[in-house]
């Protein structure tokens, strides 16, 4: 997410609770002009604390364990939200 900075993640699929990046979901990535459209810099950090919104996304993964994320929205780097298709079961 933080090398996409902004744009979308497409049909991401969780399984056991972990993003599956194999093979790796669809990104589109966003453009602003004029505008910062490189990854964040803090991609480079090795220690550093979660932002709230990783902890949030983390848990709902947890909470879903399997299925697919249609879309996920990053802006700034983070999850900012996203559209998941849910059975009414």
């Amino acid at each position: 997410m933080q090398d996409l900075n902004f744009g979308k993640f497409l049909d991401v699929v969780i399984k056991d609770g972990e993003p599956v990046c194999d093979p790796p979901p669809q990104r589109k990535r966003e453009l602003k002009f004029p505008g910062d459209n490189g990854p964040r810099l803090e991609r480079e950090t090795a220690d550093f604390s979660l932002k709230s919104e990783i902890v949030e996304l983390f848990a709902f993964f947890d909470q879903l364990q399997n299925g697919t994320i249609d879309v996920l929205e990053v802006k700034h780097g983070l999850p900012s939200r996203m559209t998941v298709t849910e059975s009414t079961a």
